[in-house]
């Protein structure tokens, strides 16, 4: 009971004391656990409600086959109808539809329809039937009707028996909203017809998108499933709903992680001051510890009350994680949607769910990262002998033992190590390792540096006039340089993981708005709302466009989607004329390339993203098998181009290529290059007056450019709040850790006053002693968080969205907010330095006579 008694005082008397510490400490794990849980949160349940959508479009299949472009033929049908395994095929036909007047940036415009046969999919996706009013069931099988889901109808705001306008290629239909859905889930807007209307008036005539299945009893799907994939061909997938969740999940792992992982920057920066705070307050207690070891406290005693003390901090500031994290994740979604603004699933509008288990695990984590921070200097005050520890000056002693060299050579070794390792399913895990051992590495050496800087410094400037206040900052900063350290590392994590995800974000930004100079250079840019696979200009719409007197140049591009593999999304393929004696006028061609003059006659070039080099280990020279055309095709890789726009892969052909291989000659998007007497708005007006000028969807070059700019932005949101998050946990680091140093130097302040040292002279030596500290912390800070931004810019970001980019440094942000820290570090000595020489000398060197 005593021991227990001891504990409480000794816990509640060192918090009330420096309660400031405390909260501090509090705020930076609450933060940390809070950032990754809400990411957490927003994610799992974007993807699980996007997931349990496409389940209810398969509705009860067991095998679907699909094809290796967008759309397969659907005389595949009656055979697959035919098959003596199968009891059911239902075929169905699933279009993006553009709605006439709706915001066109990140798909927003876009309505999803199903075409179905109502008869099969009563059988097998009964919630799909839509409800007609009563005696109206033709309706579901009329050629001018649509049904709708709740979120659809008030999306549209239209009601039954309204008429639907939608956007088909240069044409506008015009279908009655016949009633709803049996069921929808909440917030997904969605379309069903009849699929022989769908096909007939969306120009999909004899197209599928795929054909579900359901297999006889007694029949083994797994067995059954490799038979058909063997008997349909290398042309068609035959896939399980559980692949389906494969290819979402891939859509977003790679973002999901990297997210989560800026968010744990904040709990490492937590973990550092949790440290420094245990530190201080031990190396403070030492004498008080070791009284209580002379008293009769065994080790495993204090060493329990340290850790325990620890402990407190990670649980109070887990919880308040928890919840803060909730309420972020809360208000994320109403304002950056369930994708946290990278549009990966579009439309869906999740609801926060808690999962006991989850919020159990990053309990766990930020109480063990705290307890972590605990650990060393708990073990060093149990190994504290009583008798040295109760001298006055021992002090110095402890922090030394707490910044030995080895530990920061092994881990900034180990750092070098693991950026040269490849990744572990596509995922940079050793890159992230090398980041959080390079940060460790560099705090752990920040004593002996500081030792060297101070030292030099002192050394220096001993033969100039620099006056005693100077010459007593720089001497106690280089033979105190481990208490200097305490307040150094929080600057350091803080500064330098902000530096790091600011040059990687940066670096970005500027190589998408280079990419984006490369890839839009012509003045304008004209598309229509493409349905399905077909191109949305024929032949007559081109000769009208190319006849038109304003334009100079004119391209005309053909976009289409492929699946060459089921757990991954769709790649897109770009036919468009390709400069083909210098490649790169057409295309930002990294130097993987083969040279023009190379290229054998018979070989049919296409240049890949990088992340078909990744993805599908296409490799320049190589011949690669593409299903363009009626049958699969041998193409030679002549070159590797940068994508920033697909994360996923895309493939880039000669259009005269394309067309000779499939015989399609229609194009869904136009560049124009003006006359140099024209100008954007007569242009556009030219456009306009064309028979088919209302349906087309006009961009100017510099609009396209500016919103995908403004779609990076929303994308990355999350991970500038996050370099706040880092700057904001840094000051408070800065002010805690200079409030508490300065608070035990008391005794210090009181000799100096006694020798004759100004109060005004002991503000400058500290408000002095801060800026150097700061200034440093900050120096150092850019170093390491240069070499980590290094790791992001050319490890972490092409191993997980393969792509790569070049450095940039965003000079003002980094000089305004180190202006920030020092000015921030030298008030908050001066603040903290006045109430510590506030006092009465005598009363504060009392206790050592």
């Amino acid at each position: 009971m005593k021991a227990t008694s001891i504990f409480r005082w000794m816990l509640v008397s060192e918090w009330r004391a420096h309660i400031m510490q405390i909260v501090v400490a509090l705020i930076a794990i609450a933060i940390g656990v809070a950032m990754a849980y809400s990411i957490h949160l927003i994610n799992s349940a974007a993807f699980n409600e996007f997931s349990a959508a496409s389940k209810s479009l398969s509705g009860q299949s067991d095998l679907q086959v699909r094809g290796k472009k967008a759309f397969l033929d659907e005389g595949l049908y009656p055979v697959l109808a035919k098959h003596p395994g199968i009891a059911l095929a239902n075929p169905v036909l699933e279009l993006d539809v553009a709605v006439p007047g709706k915001q066109q940036s990140r798909n927003d415009h876009k309505l999803k329809i199903i075409g179905i046969d109502p008869f099969r999919a009563a059988q097998i996706s009964p919630d799909l039937l839509g409800l007609p009013e009563e005696g109206e069931t033709l309706d579901r099988i009329a050629s001018d009707t649509i049904f709708l889901s709740p979120a659809a109808m008030e999306w549209l705001q239209v009601e039954q028996g309204d008429a639907l306008q939608l956007q088909a290629g240069l044409q506008t239909i015009m279908l009655r909203v016949a009633g709803g859905l049996v069921r929808a889930r909440a917030g997904q807007r969605l379309a069903v017809m009849d699929i022989g209307t769908a096909q007939w008036r969306f120009e999909q005539i004899g197209q599928l998108s795929r054909i579900e299945l359901k297999l006889r009893e007694g029949v083994n799907h797994a067995a059954f499933k490799a038979q058909l994939a063997e008997e349909l061909g290398e042309s068609y997938w035959v896939m399980e709903t559980a692949d389906q969740e494969a290819r979402i999940a891939n859509m977003s792992r790679a973002y999901r992680i990297n997210l989560n992982m800026l968010a744990l920057v904040a709990l490492f920066t937590g973990t550092f001051l949790v440290f420094s705070t245990q530190a201080l307050s031990v190396i403070r207690r030492r004498q008080q510890f070791a009284l209580l070891r002379v008293l009769g406290f065994t080790r495993q005693q204090l060493l329990r009350q340290i850790v325990t003390e620890g402990g407190f901090l990670g649980i109070i500031g887990s919880v308040l994680g928890l919840g803060l994290g909730y309420a972020v994740a809360a208000t994320a979604i109403q304002f950056l949607g369930g994708d946290l603004g990278a549009n990966f699933f579009p439309g869906v509008k999740p609801d926060i769910s808690l999962d006991p288990w989850d919020a159990l695990i990053f309990f766990v984590v930020g109480l063990s990262v705290t307890l972590l921070g605990s650990i060393a200097p708990a073990l060093e005050a149990v190994r504290a002998k009583p008798a040295l520890a109760l001298r006055s000056g021992a002090e110095d002693e402890a922090m030394a033992k707490l910044s030995t060299p080895w530990f920061a050579v092994i881990c900034l070794s180990l750092a070098l190590l693991f950026t040269q390792l490849p990744p572990i399913f596509e995922l940079p895990v050793f890159g992230y390792l090398a980041i959080a051992l390079l940060l460790m590495g560099g705090i752990a050496l920040m004593p002996r540096f500081a030792v060297w800087v101070f030292s030099f410094l002192l050394s220096r400037l001993r033969s100039i006039r620099i006056g005693a206040v100077v010459t007593l900052v720089l001497a106690r900063l280089a033979n105190t340089s481990s208490q200097a350290a305490i307040a150094l590392g929080g600057i350091l994590a803080s500064f330098s993981l902000m530096v790091a995800m600011a040059i990687m974000v940066t670096s970005f930004r500027v190589s998408i708005d280079n990419w984006l100079g490369h890839v839009l250079p012509a003045d304008l840019y004209v598309h229509t709302s493409v349905i399905g696979d077909q191109g949305g200009f024929q032949s007559d719409a081109q000769n009208a466009i190319i006849a038109l007197p304003e334009f100079d140049r004119v391209e005309f591009f053909r976009t289409q989607k492929m699946t060459l593999d089921v757990d991954r999304p769709d790649i897109t393929l770009f036919a468009r004329p390709v400069d083909k004696m210098n490649p790169r006028n057409t295309l930002p061609l990294t130097d993987d390339v083969i040279a023009p003059g190379s290229l054998p006659e018979d070989a049919i070039p296409v240049w890949v993203s990088e992340a078909m080099v990744d993805l599908y280990g296409y490799r320049v020279g190589e011949s690669v098998a593409l299903p363009i055309g009626a049958a699969f095709g041998e193409f030679l890789v002549a070159g590797v181009w940068r994508d920033y726009g697909r994360q996923f892969g895309a493939i880039q052909m000669q259009l005269a290529d394309y067309q000779r291989l499939t015989g399609d000659l229609s194009v869904n998007n136009v560049a124009l290059w003006l006359q140099a007497e024209v100008r954007l708005n007569a242009a556009i007006a030219s456009l306009r007056q064309l028979p088919f000028g209302a349906a087309l969807e006009i961009s100017r070059s510099s609009d396209m450019r500016a919103l995908s700019l403004e779609i990076f932005d929303r994308s990355f949101a999350v991970t500038y709040l996050l370099e706040i998050v880092a700057v904001i946990i840094g000051l408070l680091g800065v002010a805690a850790s200079f409030s508490a140093q300065i608070l035990a130097r008391a005794k210090e302040f009181g000799m100096l006053r006694h020798i004759g040292v100004m109060r005004r002279q002991v503000l400058v030596m500290l408000a002095t002693e801060g800026g150097l500290l700061t200034a440093l912390g900050v120096g150092l800070g850019f170093l390491l968080g240069w070499s980590i931004s290094l790791i992001l810019v050319f490890i972490v970001n092409p191993q997980s969205f393969h792509w790569t980019m070049q450095l940039h440094m965003p000079w003002s942000w980094l000089l305004a907010i180190a202006i920030i820290m020092l000015i921030s570090a030298t008030l908050t000595a001066l603040v903290f330095g006045r109430k510590a020489v506030s006092g009465q000398v005598i009363r504060v060197v009392r206790e050592d006579w």
